[in-house]
């Protein structure tokens, strides 16, 4: 967790040099952050072995960073982080998730109205104060309104994406010890819900004392909420809470189904046990008091005449009913099915590695094909390309494809949907490229009727092979556009539109609902990374995740296929 410490610090000191209009440095900042958010090294680790230059060497980070690096590895803290804070008393991070309230808007807000948190904020927005101040008025505050109750309603989850790879660690130090016979995340976790409250791990051992003796004293434990015989629970960096639980290893299957949830799901299994004369729970599935399964989680749903589901599948949204007809459950498409990506950004725009590199990382990941997807010119903060820079791109591209083998590097682009539902490159430069994707970044705020025309439009576009992230949520930061949703599925597939399943962990879009919507529609889906650095590749597995709650198979995902294939899907 120490990269995700420092990087939050840089992300914060990124904030306040936006209030100082050091566009510069916060951009370093940010980029700082995000380098580390995503690194597979421990920097600790990498201090350790090469000291001060090693944390130098690492792709996109600073002397100046590195040097901040040191300094929080030795004492824990980053002084001018410290001193940042004394300048400008406010809870940056708190009042940087209102959607649409940036630094020189929180900076105005507590200069004029002495505002330092979300609090804060809520009074005064309340009290009508912040309409007054130049610069925001009376829709601006209703905005501002509109914000804090989205931020409180997603406050204290934590993006699957981001907090998977800690609960890997701690899985993989716990199966080293001879005492675990058996361990596996819970919860929603399991279950890969996109966003996560509180942590369950389940370890099935026949010395739970040694087993959650080790568990609380994690290095990273900052809180022991409380421990017992079958239980501990934890606070660890970060500011989330992890819970143990500790079973015999006869109980396992019965456990891990109890665990994993979901509460509806598990209501209806319950009672399914019931009605045949069983009673279930974490200890297995009893006829009086003779233990009948327990073992395995198939063991468990075959006593009560069930098959077994998938996790992902466990939240009563039909799958209990469809068992009990003896219907078909999915065969949900098998995590590693990918063969390609197909939203790779890179140094062209606003990504952080050139095409070469992100085309080796993908072929290491055992790719067989990408598409690079930079944005276009209308999105101009990213330097977007136009028709000329396409144009540069795409020779580089020919270029690559003779020098790297064992990959095939496709010509696209990432096509700015423009408020009209026109496209921001002309067709006859779109016609050259393998992979069109088309997104909107801009006038979220549209009428859903007229968000839903704008769509519909831009994929009826004879070149557009893919609608990217669909409802261009940002999960805990913005909400999805007002859409009909239903109507979009309906033009996509008239129109061979594919939907895209946005792997990057605050989007998760298509939500799960909606992809189920779309497979019932006989929709096409391709699960991409949305990767601006070669170390968001690993995120195609968190789309797949997705794909499986939404009941998707293999053959519903386009990229799925071959190369040959899959082109052949397109338009």
């Amino acid at each position: 967790m120490l990269n995700q410490e420092i990087a939050a610090i840089f992300r914060k000191m990124a904030l306040f040099f936006q209030m100082q209009d050091d566009g510069f440095r916060a951009r370093a900042y940010e980029n700082g952050a995000e380098i580390l958010e995503n690194l597979t090294l421990n920097v600790k680790d990498v201090y350790a072995k090469k000291g001060l230059k090693g944390l130098e060497d690492l792709h996109g980070i600073g002397r100046g960073m590195a040097e901040k690096i040191e300094e929080y590895i030795k004492t824990g803290k980053i002084k001018e982080y410290g001193d940042l804070k004394k300048k400008m008393p406010v809870d940056i991070d708190e009042l940087a998730s209102v959607e649409g309230l940036g630094p020189m808007s929180i900076k105005t807000l507590y200069k004029k109205l002495k505002i330092k948190n979300l609090e804060d904020l809520e009074k005064a927005a309340k009290a009508g104060k912040i309409q007054k101040l130049k610069g925001f008025g009376k829709k601006t505050e209703e905005n501002i309104l509109e914000g804090i109750e989205f931020v409180k309603k997603n406050s204290g989850r934590m993006l699957l994406g981001y907090i998977w790879p800690r609960v890997e660690e701690i899985v993989e130090e716990f199966k080293s010890m001879k005492e675990v016979e058996n361990i596996s995340p819970a919860g929603s976790l399991r279950r890969k819900r996109e966003t996560i409250g509180d942590i369950d791990i389940l370890v099935a051992t026949e010395n739970p004392q040694k087993v959650t003796e080790k568990f609380i004293s994690m290095p990273d434990v900052i809180k022991v909420w409380g421990k017992g015989v079958t239980k501990a629970s934890v606070r660890v960096k970060g500011n989330f809470d992890i819970d143990l639980r500790v079973v015999p290893k006869e109980s396992w299957g019965a456990a891990l189904q109890y665990f994993t949830g979901s509460k509806a799901h598990n209501i209806k299994v319950r009672q399914i046990a019931i009605d045949k004369g069983f009673k279930l729970n974490e200890y297995g599935v009893f006829r009086g008091k003779k233990s009948v399964a327990s073992k395995t989680e198939e063991e468990v749903y075959g006593a009560i005449g069930l098959r077994y589901l998938e996790p992902e599948l466990r939240e009563d949204t039909g799958e209990i009913e469809l068992l009990q007809e003896k219907k078909q459950l999915p065969k949900i498409i098998p995590y590693g099915s990918l063969k390609g990506d197909l939203q790779v950004q890179t140094n062209w725009t606003d990504g952080a590695h050139s095409i070469e590199e992100m085309a080796k990382e993908a072929k290491r990941l055992g790719l067989e094909y990408i598409a690079i997807t930079d944005h276009t010119k209308s999105l101009a903060m990213t330097g977007g390309a136009d028709e000329k820079k396409l144009l540069r791109q795409m020779k580089e591209i020919d270029r690559l494809n003779k020098s790297i083998g064992g990959i095939t590097i496709l010509k696209g682009a990432e096509v700015n949907i423009l408020k009209d539902g026109s496209l921001d490159i002309e067709n006859k430069v779109l016609a050259k490229l393998d992979v069109v994707g088309v997104s909107v970044h801009s006038f979220f705020k549209m009428s859903k009727e007229d968000m839903t025309e704008r769509i519909v439009r831009a994929i009826n576009n004879p070149h557009v092979d893919v609608l990217f992230h669909p409802t261009g949520r940002l999960i805990q930061r913005r909400k999805a556009y007002e859409l009909d949703m239903e109507r979009v599925i309906k033009e996509a597939v008239k129109t061979g539109t594919v939907l895209e399943i946005n792997a990057f962990p605050d989007r998760s879009d298509l939500k799960d609902e909606h992809i189920r919507m779309g497979v019932e529609a006989g929709a096409k889906f391709v699960i991409d990374s949305d990767a601006h650095s070669k170390d968001h590749l690993k995120y195609l597995e968190f789309g797949i995740a997705q794909a499986r709650r939404g009941w998707a198979e293999a053959n519903d995902v386009v990229n799925t296929l071959s190369l040959n294939k899959f082109l052949k899907k397109l338009k």
